[in-house]
This record gives C-alpha cells, sequence and structure tokens, in this order.
C-alpha cells in the first residue's frame, strides 16, 4: 500500500496532505499527515465514513476532516 499525496481546497484555503493506508488487525486504516501532525483515519460506523480516532483529532476543522474523509473513501475505490 503505497502513499498518496494529495490537496485540498476548503473555503478557499489549499491544504496539502501524504495519506499511507495500512492494515490494523483486519482493516484498513490510513496514516495522513498534515501541517507536521499525524492523524489516523478508521471507518465510523456511527458517522457513516472515515473518521480520526488520534487523541488531537479535535484539531482538524469539521469541513476539512469531512472533505479527507471523502477524498480516503473516493481512492479507496480505485
Amino acid at each position: 500500500m503505497a502513499a498518496e499525496r494529495f490537496e485540498l481546497t476548503i473555503d478557499d484555503v489549499p491544504y496539502s496532505f501524504t495519506a499511507t493506508p495500512f492494515t490494523y488487525n483486519t482493516e484498513t486504516r490510513y496514516k495522513v499527515m498534515y501541517d507536521g501532525t499525524e492523524h489516523i483515519f478508521t471507518w465510523d460506523s456511527r458517522l457513516g465514513r472515515l473518521a480520526p480516532i488520534n487523541d488531537d483529532s479535535s484539531t482538524l476543522p469539521d469541513g476539512l476532516e469531512e472533505a479527507i474523509s471523502r477524498r480516503l473513501e473516493s481512492s479507496r475505490k480505485i
């Protein structure tokens, strides 16, 4: 599973990310590097989407978190 670099623009602000998929037990998770911080995204059945699970995930703005989730989901289907 190779790392993927991507950019998103949210509210006219550009963001750059590196997402690296990895397997934990039997599920695919994503290590997302953004702004010098690592966030781990995994499937959240309550939200019905990928979401960050690390302690400092609250630092991600909601819109940005949702956009990252959509981007990761679209790359999973390729």
